[in-house]
């Protein structure tokens, strides 16, 4: 996939990408001829047959022309010919990785590729076909190949389908965000090194023997689909890339929460790019924005049940500095930049608490983690309990799409202009982006790998430029959205936030005079058919059945019987699942991913005790101390936990200050540069009390906000549902006294005076040295409004009603 120097495996300006592969053996050996996109020039791998044990290849330096790679290749079947010669295996699009077991080593190839799509000119596949090849010659096969054990591990192997849900590009990085590759023109090594490449291990012999990517390609995991839309007379391709990690992946049960290196569960970055449609080689406009799900980053866990389709939901008391929840957090900030702006969608009242218990929990590690941070680096938290409101379709997707401006607000969206390909083959980067002015001609972007400050010269070349070139802006920070599975209300949010989202784009791109999309609009139905398919597409993947889409069938309005028979339906499948099916698709991740590596003499993996007991990482399971599972005890109890010395202890008791600050994540960082320029955001289109004027008028008066600075109180987050700090209050009256005011009808028709804007208002001509979008909300509002709400809008600080007044 990468771009190397055809001649000598360097960079070269006119870099050279093999594409389409012919596989040749002899009885010790096996030829791979690898050919440009032009079938012009050619290059040799041999790969040795007679060792089993050992993986070597060998590649040739030289790059030959097709007329002496056929030549060659005759030589080849003359020097061979008394044990066979040279024959044909297959034709194949690329090497997917090596794997080994108990005997020999596989060779796993892409023999059919479909196009699903392409990106400012750069192609991108989906497999149809593979195929699993033994590297070693028959007569040297140790009999472990063909034994039990061996057997299982290929059908294991073979169960993860490689057919469905995986996406790559020889040209394009599609493991990057288009910010990134454009702001980084990254190739090689590096790319296999990120979060979202799931062949990493796979491709790992090769690329270290060889030191290029030259016959791999990167395996994306996830979804992608891409779209034409009309918009104004004018065709448009949207574009969604869902890209899911690699790291602490598997089922629904049995990867929950976050690892003791700061990954989730169910970690997947969301990507919505826009472009013109126009002929290949014009300049074209384009846009993305980048979303983030996960899984609730503290230590939780369900047990799989036969017997309960909602297993009790159990907290572990082992982080009480919530180490694992500040490196993910920082990790975020490294790949997106800050604010990072949470939406928990999870309940706020239930009978047996289950998901108030992780509620109550994760306020109270935001809270923690807020204390050691700047200000302007502080987690923006909002919570809000979907559930309550769901009644009404409409109702919600307005609110989502309130809490989407908001943070759209904050953190922008990427636009620039760029003639798609500059180069035979090419890489898309900044020497793409058309530009109008000698001051952009020098971009600074994050800091690299080793801490070196990166900066980017794009030239100003007078020549291309004109007085209609617009500025390029930049997001810098990302909305992370989560349920408790990350699945149905998460996809409900993301879409509304796409919605939003897209509106800027298309404004951005000078398609509309206003930045908003109305709900009804064809434009909107269609963007909530791919969004369904995405939500349909992941919780298959992770929750092993359909998404439960309520909402998005009452917007439609879908016969309710028809809507409650498929929930029906798709609720018992899933169940099916996770009781039934979903140890083994573990385990076939776990061995695709190399967490687990067969030795001989060792236990096999289906002898393991439940993937859920253990953390997985690059360097196999780590089993956790039995007798500490064995001490975490479930109470029936509000939000309590029963430790080993069986007294009560509330989760938000058990706080310490940290002294030992754990190492953050060295891999994986950087994935969307972050830009502190000016012109990076847009200005924002609703004031304080646009956004949350109901809000202040009954409570920032009241007695009844808790915020204090200091140690005494340092309430968590901004609560949309008015919970008690608890979270598992179920009082009704309470409930209906705060839900009064602040009804999914009252915040729809405040939305109608509150969201309309000029163009000139929707900052898509911002000018270098404007007002920052914090600079802007909270200007002359400090009289307005309590300084608590105005710290909380502008650093992302601490603010939560409750029942009581702080004292």
């Amino acid at each position: 996939m990468a771009a190397e120097n055809c001649s000598d495996g360097g960079q070269d300006p006119n870099p050279c990408y093999l594409q389409k592969f012919r596989l040749y053996e002899t009885r010790s050996n096996f030829y791979m001829v690898g050919r440009d996109k032009g079938g012009t020039l050619c290059r040799i791998l041999k790969i040795d047959r007679l060792d089993p044990s050992e993986l070597t290849v060998l590649q040739d330096s030289t790059t030959y022309p097709e007329i002496e790679c056929y030549d060659l290749l005759r030589r080849i079947h003359e020097g061979n010919r008394s044990t066979g010669g040279l024959k044909f295996v297959t034709a194949c699009y690329g090497i997917i990785g090596f794997v080994k077991f108990l005997g020999p080593h596989y060779m796993l190839l892409i023999t059919k590729r479909r196009k699903i799509g392409a990106i400012c000119g750069h192609t991108i596949y989906a497999i149809s076909k593979t195929q699993m090849i033994t590297i070693g010659s028959s007569p040297v096969q140790s009999n472990m190949a063909y034994s039990k054990n061996e057997k299982r591990y290929k059908k294991l192997l073979c169960s993860v389908d490689l057919t469905k849900d995986f996406f790559f590009s020889y040209s394009y990085n599609v493991m990057h965000s288009l910010q990134r590759n454009l702001c980084k023109n990254e190739t090689g090594l590096l790319n296999y090194e990120t979060m979202f490449v799931w062949n990493e291990f796979l491709t790992r012999g090769i690329r270290n023997n060889l030191k290029n990517t030259l016959w791999t390609v990167a395996l994306v995991y996830g979804f992608f689909k891409q779209v034409k839309l009309s918009v104004s007379g004018r065709d448009v391709k949207l574009t969604l890339i869902a890209r899911r990690s690699r790291h602490y992946a598997g089922t629904r049960y049995l990867k929950r929460g976050v690892n003791e290196k700061g990954r989730v569960a169910n970690d997947v970055e969301t990507e919505q790019i826009v472009f013109e449609d126009v002929p290949e080689g014009c300049p074209t406009q384009i846009s993305s924005v980048v979303q983030n799900r996960g899984s609730i980053p503290l230590f939780w866990s369900q047990e799989t049940s036969r017997l309960n389709l909602k297993p009790d939901i159990i907290l572990s008391k082992k982080d009480p500095t919530y180490e694992a929840t500040k490196l993910h957090f920082e990790n975020l900030a490294r790949r997106y930049g800050n604010p990072i702006i949470i939406l928990n969608l999870i309940k706020r009242c239930e009978k047996k608490p289950r998901e108030t218990i992780l509620r109550s929990e994760f306020a109270n590690a935001i809270r923690y983690i807020n204390k050691s941070l700047a200000k302007e680096n502080r987690l923006r938290f909002l919570h809000w309990d979907i559930n309550r409101h769901s009644r009404k379709a409409t109702n919600v997707l307005e609110l989502l799409g309130r809490v989407a401006d908001y943070a759209l607000n904050l953190t922008g969206i990427f636009y620039c202009q760029v003639t798609p390909i500059c180069r035979p083959e090419g890489l898309l980067d900044l020497t793409c982006v058309l530009q109008n002015d000698e001051h952009f001609a020098q971009i600074p972007c994050d800091k690299s790998d080793d801490g070196e400050k990166l900066e980017i010269d794009v030239g100003s070349d007078n020549q291309s430029s004109t007085e209609n070139v617009k500025l390029p802006m930049f997001q810098t920070g990302v909305l992370r959205t989560n349920c408790i599975d990350c699945l149905d209300r998460t996809n409900v949010a993301q879409y509304a936030y796409g919605l939003m989202a897209l509106g800027r784009q298309l404004h951005a791109m000078g398609f509309t005079e206003s930045q908003t999309i109305d709900q009804s609009s064809p434009l909107a139905e269609d963007l909530m058919g791919v969004y369904e398919k995405m939500g349909d597409t992941l919780a298959l993947q992770y929750g092993g059945s359909a998404a439960h889409n309520k909402i998005f069938c009452q917007r439609r309005g879908q016969w309710q019987a028809a809507t409650q028979s498929q929930e029906l339906f798709r609720t018992l499948q899933r169940y099916y699942s996770n009781a039934y099916m979903d140890a083994e698709k573990q385990s076939a991740i776990n061995l695709f991913l190399g967490h687990f590596q067969p030795q001989q003499g060792k236990p096999a993996l289906w002898e393991l005790d439940s993937d859920q007991h253990y953390s997985v990482g690059r360097h196999g399971p780590n089993l956790l101390n039995e007798d500490a599972r064995a001490s975490i005890k479930r109470s029936m109890s509000d939000g309590n936990i029963l430790c080993g010395t069986d007294s009560p202890m509330s989760a938000s008791n058990v706080r310490q200050e940290s002294e030992n600050r754990g190492e953050a994540i060295s891999e994986s960082t950087h994935e969307m540069p972050a830009y502190g320029i000016s012109y990076s955001r847009f200005t924002p289109r609703m004031s304080c009390r646009q956004l949350f004027g109901e809000i202040e008028d009954q409570f920032l008066g009241s007695n009844r906000i808790c915020y204090e600075n200091g140690g005494e109180c340092n309430c968590t987050n901004f609560d949309m549902d008015w919970l008690s700090s608890s979270g598992n209050s179920c009082d009704d009256d309470v409930y209906d006294r705060s839900a009064a005011g602040l009804s999914s009808e009252n915040i729809g028709a405040e939305l109608k005076t509150g969201m309309t804007t000029s163009p000139s208002e929707s900052g898509s001509n911002i000018k270098v040295g404007e007002r920052s979008a914090s600079e802007v909300t909270c200007n002359g509002l400090m009289d307005e409004y309590s300084e608590s709400f105005v710290n909380w809008v502008t650093h992302g600080d601490l603010l939560i009603p409750v029942k009581f007044t702080c004292q």
